[in-house]
């Protein structure tokens, strides 16, 4: 059985993209209709472009090398409603349409026990 083909970016939108050295780019995610900002990921150029194909959220996993489709395993999926390019092209928003938590620890977002300081 082969793989599907691995989609490719366009060059256009390739060509505005800042990458760290690592060549990942920070994707933050959005819930769509609310504005709630559920969780931080990176993605490279082919996890851009799978997520543009599908429409699933796909990231670029630091620690374990490799690709992953939110969701894929725990059933909390992301949606992908519309992808924004920040404009000095360093950082992407997804707004998704977030199905269960977002977290891995299980909370909505990942910035749901992280107050630092409230003003």
């Amino acid at each position: 059985m082969t793989s599907p083909p691995v989609p490719s970016l366009d060059p256009d939108l390739a060509a505005r993209l800042k990458r760290n050295a690592d060549g990942l780019v920070p994707a933050i995610a959005q819930q769509h209709d609310t504005g709630e900002v559920l969780m931080l990921g990176w993605m490279d150029d082919e996890a851009l472009a799978r997520t543009l194909a599908t429409g699933r959220a796909t990231y670029w996993s630091r620690s374990r090398q490799e690709y992953w489709v939110k969701g894929e395993t725990s059933g909390h999926r992301q949606h992908v409603v519309e992808v924004r390019l920040d404009c000095d092209g360093d950082t992407l928003l997804l707004k998704v349409d977030q199905e269960g938590p977002a977290c891995h620890t299980g909370s909505r977002t990942c910035f749901d026990d992280g107050l630092v300081e409230q003003a």
